[in-house]
C-alpha cells in the first residue's frame, strides 16, 4: 500500500512529532514511505485542498493529514479548526479515498506537545493507523 502524508508547516515542532509518529507506524506495519510522498502545507487550513488533489491522483491508497491548531485570544482557532475538519471530510467523501484527520485542536501548546511525543499516544500514529485500517477495509469491500 502507498500513502501520502500532508503536514502543516505551522506549529512545526508539533507537526514534525506527528510526522515521526505516522512514519513509525507505517514502518512497523512494513509499509515503506518515500520522502517524495510527504507534502508540506503552509497551515492546517490548506491541508484539505492538497489532500483532495493527492486523493484524486489515485496514486495513493490513502492520505494522512497532520497539523496543529492551538487556541489563541481570537476566534481564529475555531474557524481554522472547523474549516480543516469539514474540508477533509468533504474531500474524503468526494474522492472515496481514505483521508485521515491528524490535526490537533489543542487549547494549549503543552496539550499539543503531549499529543505529538514519540510514544503510543502520538496522534500522528493514530491518524496513520486509521488511514491504513480504512484503506484495508475499502479493499475488502470493492
Amino acid at each position: 500500500m502507498r500513502f501520502a502524508i500532508v503536514v502543516s508547516r505551522f506549529n512545526e515542532t508539533v507537526t514534525q512529532g506527528l510526522l515521526r509518529g505516522a512514519l513509525r507506524f507505517l514502518a512497523e506495519k512494513g509499509i515503506s514511505h518515500a520522502q517524495e510522498d510527504t507534502f508540506y502545507a503552509p497551515g492546517a487550513f490548506e491541508i484539505p485542498l492538497i489532500a483532495k488533489k493527492l486523493a484524486r491522483t489515485r496514486s495513493y491508497d490513502g492520505v494522512i493529514c497532520l497539523g496543529s491548531v492551538i487556541k489563541g485570544e481570537t476566534a481564529h482557532f475555531e474557524f481554522i479548526s472547523l474549516g480543516a475538519t469539514i474540508g477533509i471530510q468533504l474531500s474524503m467523501l468526494e474522492t472515496e479515498v481514505p483521508i485521515s484527520f491528524g490535526i490537533l485542536t489543542a487549547y494549549t501548546e503543552d496539550q499539543a506537545e503531549a499529543r505529538s511525543r514519540d510514544n503510543a499516544e502520538n496522534k500522528g500514529l493514530e491518524a496513520a493507523k486509521a488511514c491504513l485500517e480504512s484503506a484495508s477495509l475499502l479493499k475488502q469491500i470493492f
